[in-house]
Order: structure tokens, then C-alpha cells, then sequence
């Protein structure tokens, strides 16, 4: 005899012994409870999947509770990939609010969520993310008056006005909305990576070079010097820790000294020094118009979390809207 509680498709499902150790989701019956169109009451149980008998399975949630289905109660289930790690669910503002400690002597202030930038005593050209407005969140007025509040902290400082986007949002849209134009370089992408990982891989690949590093507090600069008195530096790279993250910024090698393993040992000794000062995750740029940066740091373990776009009114002169 058919058992009432459950619809004619339950125990179709892609679960078993197999799964144990990986995610999975489950839909179950609630036995005694009837569901909003009067049939069966169901609900879903989305974690790991702990133990599987010939009765019923385990598993844990991600807030750590424990659950016990019976597999008669079980109508449909399927594994899921993994979880992202908490890195990279964070939003892109939050990411992009560690790229600050790079540059500590850019100017801030906030409007909401967002954060204007300007570098009163830049060294060459004006870097675009320390005189930007990071315009990712809300910024806590309408969006007319806070173009306005742009345009204004600017002007105030003899600059024109520029915004750093996330692209693909709805922000980015209303910028061009408002005639912002956008510029035709310039777009990145922020890619992370845990520290621990990438440090294992470069131990294999930064062997035999000696690597020199200067810096105090949360900044270090760590270079391969020449051979010799008064030369240049073969490979270059500067790094910031804020609280459990590190950017890495400024990667250069000497062309006539490429591929000799120069970059991953300035890295290397970069990130071991991160470490021991607690970071956990790691940061940087990579422009999306450079495929070999981007092979580069994919082999070493970084992923990209979001792509930045840069935005000026059409009446900017310092920021082109191309070369």
C-alpha cells in the first residue's frame, strides 16, 4: 500500500552512500503536516551530508545544526558544489574599501557607502584608485545630489571628477544614465586568494633566488637587486596588510630578466612576510586588457571576485575617455 505521506516521485534522487563528505541538498516530507495546497508539507535541507545507513542520512547545516532525515521521507536531493569560501562572498565595496592602506596619505571622505579619494601630493602620474570616487553601496542621498557631492570634492581640489564602478550593476547604468562617460581603459578586475595557498605554491617555484625586503608597519617593498653597485632593481613588488589582508601592487620585472622565476620570488617573500603578520587573504589588480598577468596569478591561486570600470562626466579633461 502506497505510503500517504509521500507524492508518487519520492526516493527519485541522485543521494546515497557516495555523498557523505560533500554537499548536498534535500527535499523532504514533513511527515503529519500538510502543505499551503493541501497536499504534503516539504522543506529543503541544504549542508553537508555527515553519514548515510540504510535508514537515513546526516547533515549539517552551515549555521552547525544537525539534521537526521529519514530516507523513506526524502522526495528529491542532489550533491551541489562546495560552498565559496568567505572570501569571495564579500561584496565588491568591502573588498575594495582594503585597497586604501596602499596609498595612507590619499585624502578620504565618505558620502554613505561611498568614499571620495584624492592624492594631494602625487609622485608622477595620477593613479586612478586614489583619485577616484569609490561609488559601490548606497550613497545615502539621491543620485543627482550625490554626482553633485563628486563634482564638488574635486573642484575643491583643482581635479576633475572620476568614479570607480562595479560592473555590470545597476550604479554603473544610472552613472551613464547621467551622461557620465566611461573610460576606455583603465577596467580591472580584484582577484583574491588565501595566503596559505599560494605560499605552498610558490615554495615549489621561488627556490635560488635571493630576495631583499625593506618596510615598516603595514608596508613592505621586497626587490631582486642587480648585480653590481647603482643598478636597478631586476624585479619590484609593494605590498599593504589591513587586518587579515594583503595587497600586492607594483609587480615589475626587468625584460631582459623575464621568466628566470624573479617574480614569484618577490611575491614569496612578500606573502611570507603577510603572514606573519596575520593575513590570510590576498588582493591585487589585474587590468583586464593583460592576459599574461592574468595566467600568471591564475597559477599561483588567484581567482577574480568583480571587474572595476571607471566613469567621468563628458566634460572631464584629465581623464579621457581614450589614450
Amino acid at each position: 500500500m502506497p505510503d500517504a505521506r509521500r507524492p508518487p516521485e519520492s526516493g527519485r534522487h541522485l543521494l546515497g552512500p557516495h555523498v557523505v563528505g560533500q554537499r548536498i541538498v534535500v527535499r523532504r516530507v514533513l511527515p503529519g503536516q500538510t502543505g499551503p495546497t493541501g497536499g504534503p508539507a516539504f522543506t529543503d535541507v541544504l549542508g553537508v551530508c555527515l553519514a548515510w545507513d540504510a535508514d537515513s542520512c546526516l547533515v549539517e547545516r552551515a549555521d552547525g545544526e544537525k539534521v537526521r532525515i529519514a530516507l523513506a521521507d526524502v522526495v528529491s536531493g542532489k550533491p551541489v558544489p562546495p560552498r565559496p569560501a568567505a572570501r569571495l562572498r564579500v561584496s565588491a565595496r568591502d573588498a575594495e574599501t582594503h585597497t586604501g592602506v596602499l596609498w595612507p596619505a590619499v585624502e578620504t571622505s565618505g558620502l554613505g557607502d561611498w568614499v571620495l579619494r584624492s592624492d594631494a601630493a602625487p609622485t608622477g602620474r595620477l593613479l586612478k584608485r586614489a583619485n577616484s570616487c569609490l561609488a559601490m553601496g548606497d550613497p545615502g542621498v539621491p543620485f543627482a545630489a550625490a554626482l553633485a557631492a563628486v563634482e564638488a570634492f574635486y573642484a575643491e581640489r583643482g581635479r576633475d571628477p572620476l568614479a570607480q564602478v562595479e560592473a555590470g550593476t545597476a550604479l554603473e547604468d544610472a552613472f551613464a544614465a547621467a551622461g557620465w562617460q566611461r573610460l576606455a581603459y583603465g577596467e580591472s578586475e580584484l582577484w583574491l586568494a588565501s595566503v596559505s595557498r599560494v605560499r605552498r605554491e610558490l615554495a615549489l617555484l621561488s627556490r635560488g633566488v635571493d630576495v631583499e625586503r625593506a618596510g615598516s608597519g603595514p608596508r613592505a617593498v621586497a626587490t631582486v637587486a642587480t648585480v653590481g653597485t647603482g643598478c636597478d632593481a631586476l624585479a619590484e613588488a609593494r605590498a599593504a596588510v589591513d587586518g587579515d589582508w594583503v595587497g600586492l601592487h607594483g609587480l615589475t620585472v626587468d625584460p631582459t630578466h623575464r621568466r628566470r622565476g624573479l617574480a614569484t620570488a618577490v611575491v614569496a617573500e612578500l606573502l611570507g612576510w603577510a603572514a606573519e603578520q596575520g593575513a590570510l587573504t590576498a588582493w591585487l589588480h589585474v587590468e583586464t586588457d593583460n592576459p599574461g598577468a592574468q595566467a600568471f596569478w591564475e597559477a599561483l591561486g588567484f581567482a577574480p571576485h568583480h571587474t572595476c570600470r571607471y566613469y567621468a562626466p563628458s566634460s572631464a579633461s584629465a581623464w579621457p575617455v581614450s589614450r
